[in-house]
């Protein structure tokens, strides 16, 4: 199989000067692309249904940085996962009726689960991020601060994907603190 990788990390800051005892809030947005996202298609979900791997989970982390050499971490780290079942479905809503196809996917974070009725959608919610970091200002110290994130994932492997890991780091974005 080919590969795939993290696109690039986007980081939103929702204005560029803090006053000390605010609390700053970071959005760090980034997608998994290339073959993993690919292969993760109806075609595939049948065939994995039909072989009886019905469940795929891709571990991701998240962590927000600032400094030099000694790189001190921002926030909570995040060390979660999203996980996908797959399954047969009746529902007219979620299928093609002119298809014979009635495997699909249910996408769950934080055990929260979301169906979605395309096979791009789909895709959208497993393997788009966009987290939110909040932490205060005064942790950092007055001045200018460069902040930069990490992230990764990995999955195991299955009917549509070899076993994988991958990593990327953003490009720094910079705040001052009065």
């Amino acid at each position: 199989m080919g590969e795939s990788k993290i696109s690039v990390i986007e980081l939103v800051k929702s204005k560029d000067k803090y006053s000390s005892n605010e609390n700053i809030e970071i959005n760090v947005k980034f997608s998994v692309e290339g073959n993993l996202r690919e292969a993760f298609n109806e075609a595939n979900w049948t065939k994995a249904y039909n072989n009886n791997d019905v469940s795929f989970k891709l571990k991701y982390g998240i962590k927000l940085t600032s400094g030099g050499f000694r790189k001190k971490e921002l926030g909570r780290t995040i060390d979660t996962y999203k996980k996908a079942s797959i399954f047969w479905t009746r529902n007219p809503k979620l299928v093609n009726p002119m298809k014979d196809r009635r495997i699909w996917v249910q996408v769950a974070k934080n055990f929260e689960p979301f169906i979605r009725h395309s096979e791009e959608e789909v895709r959208q919610e497993l393997f788009d991020f966009n987290e939110k970091f909040v932490f205060k200002a005064s942790d950092l110290g007055p001045g200018k601060h460069k902040i930069g994130a990490e992230a990764f994932a990995s999955w195991q492997k299955h009917d549509f994907t070899e076993t994988g890991n991958i990593k990327n780091s953003s490009s720094e974005i910079e705040i001052t603190i009065n």
